[in-house]
């Protein structure tokens, strides 16, 4: 049954990258780091492996003459969010 889990999503730290963008709609590069306990690279490795399979999408603007980074989920990342925790509740149902 766990075969069934998205192992792009599976993944602890991606798992909270979208969760947290599913809450809030939109995150800060630094507001990710700091809430995931994840260095710059690490962050940064997870927010590649989610944006190369289309499930988020960032943008770079400055502001105050400063640059900004800012994370969303994508509508396919939505639609593969939702199916990975419905896959999760069946196992767990499954289980229990």
């Amino acid at each position: 049954m766990t075969d069934s889990l998205n192992r792009v999503i599976h993944e602890r730290a991606r798992l909270g990258i979208m969760t947290k963008l599913m809450a809030e709609g939109e995150s800060g590069f630094t507001a990710l780091k700091k809430s995931l306990s994840l260095s710059d690279g690490n962050l940064n490795a997870h927010l590649k492996v989610l944006m190369k399979n289309e499930y988020i999408l960032m943008r770079k603007e400055f502001v105050a003459d400063k640059p900004r980074t800012t994370y969303r989920i994508s509508e396919k990342g939505r639609l593969a969010f939702g199916e990975y925790i419905d896959s999760l509740e069946k196992f767990l149902k499954s289980v229990s």
